[in-house]
């Protein structure tokens, strides 16, 4: 194995230790030692994030809600306003109309909030809707939002930990790609190295001090993208996506007929990888607060990145979907007729409708969601023109 680098600037190399004798961090440790030193980061990700009963999905933490008052880290578009739900059933029922299907299949489904709004709308129009989360706390919140408030529906809703071999169906996930585990890679001015996770030597069984250290990638392990290496900047990090555009291949090859529409944050390749991005997208949140340092409170804050959606539109396409569009979520929404929902002024409006009107702001607005946020589309069986993307698709520029 080659010798692991530390990182060139100094200030990235050692963070503060994780809290003393947290399970996660020791085990993470070992696994190091175990690995003479070194893991790749993107297995420090996914133990981070996925150690099953420890991990920060994993351990029973909750993640999800609207304040830091309520002991969440970050609240997503389904707990802004049941709109964003009423108004992707929309969607979601062309879609199964044109491919003629009658199940839903949500990966990540969070708080239950998406399900429960998709289940509502569509009654009758869905014969079974399976959850796949990989979250054992988040099942029991879903399960308490969807089925104990509602016990009619304990036949339609299942929860299941994987795929079956082949399914119909439409698949939806909300922001489940940005917290697939991603490589780090770092430009030296010489040579792509894979940014990897080591110890440092402060320190203790019972108090482990994470730090970066590099080691040469494997050769053509670089950017996927067409910008020349002397473009970047030394000390330019960047991530590279190979499980979830590994889970968007399982996906389309185990689809039968049917269609998949993704909401997350991301850019097409060209924009991910500007040579001005210097520092990658990594990003942590607690609290409701946002920092870019994964290696401190391991399994106590949020580990994501933007999606590359270029990768996540041609892995689809090598394995048998068609992208029906790709559009930016506001334009997407608005599309499929939110601000209808919310055009008619009342006479005498109340708190509710206040906070409905910038819940519904937030969703659509370039300053806020509406930009950043990414929708894209596929289909397997015959194409169709879907509503979401029926204006401002810009399928041209993936």
């Amino acid at each position: 194995m080659n010798a692991p680098r530390t990182p060139d600037h100094a200030d990235h190399s050692v963070v503060a230790a994780p809290l003393p004798d947290h399970p996660l961090a020791r085990m993470i440790a070992d696994e190091i030692r175990h690995h003479e030193g070194w893991i790749p980061f993107d297995r420090f990700m996914e133990l981070a994030l996925y150690a099953p009963g420890l991990g920060y999905y994993s351990g029973g933490k909750r993640v999800l809600g609207r304040t830091p008052q309520d002991g969440s880290d970050f609240v997503t578009a389904p707990e802004l306003t049941p709109l964003f739900g009423e108004t992707l059933a929309k969607q979601v029922e062309q879609a199964l109309d044109e491919t003629g299907t009658d199940e839903i299949w949500e990966f990540g489904a969070g708080t239950g909030a998406l399900a429960e709004q998709l289940i509502r709308v569509l009654g009758d129009r869905i014969k079974r809707y399976t959850i796949v989360d990989l979250s054992g706390s988040l099942r029991d919140r879903q399960h308490q939002r969807i089925i104990k408030s509602q016990p009619e529906l304990a036949h339609k809703v299942i929860w299941a930990d994987s795929l079956p071999e082949q399914f119909d169906g439409v698949v939806v996930g909300n922001e489940v790609l940005d917290a697939m585990p991603v490589k780090l890679l770092t430009w030296t001015g010489h040579e792509w190295l894979e940014r990897g996770v080591g110890l440092n030597p402060a320190s203790t069984p019972n108090a482990p001090v994470f730090m970066w250290l590099d080691r040469p990638a494997a050769p053509g392990n670089r950017p996927p993208c067409e910008h020349p290496d002397h473009h970047y900047a030394p000390g330019t990090v960047v991530e590279t996506h190979d499980p979830a555009h590994a889970f968007i291949t399982t996906l389309a090859h185990r689809m039968g007929k049917g269609a998949a529409f993704f909401l997350d944050y991301g850019f097409p390749e060209s924009e991910f990888y500007l040579p001005d991005r210097r520092g990658g997208t990594l990003m942590c949140h607690r609290g409701h607060q946002s920092d870019p340092d994964p290696l401190s409170q391991v399994g106590e804050k949020d580990i994501t990145a933007h999606v590359n959606f270029t990768g996540v539109a041609l892995a689809g396409q090598e394995a048998g979907w068609e992208v029906l569009g790709y559009t930016s979520q506001g334009r997407f929404l608005t599309n499929c007729g939110l601000l209808e929902s919310v055009s008619q002024p009342k006479e005498h409006p109340t708190a509710a409708d206040f906070q409905t009107r910038a819940a519904v702001q937030m969703l659509i607005t370039e300053h806020e969601m509406g930009e950043l946020f990414k929708v894209i589309g596929f289909a397997k069986g015959p194409w169709f023109d879907a509503m979401g993307f029926s204006q401002g698709d810009r399928t041209h520029t993936l």
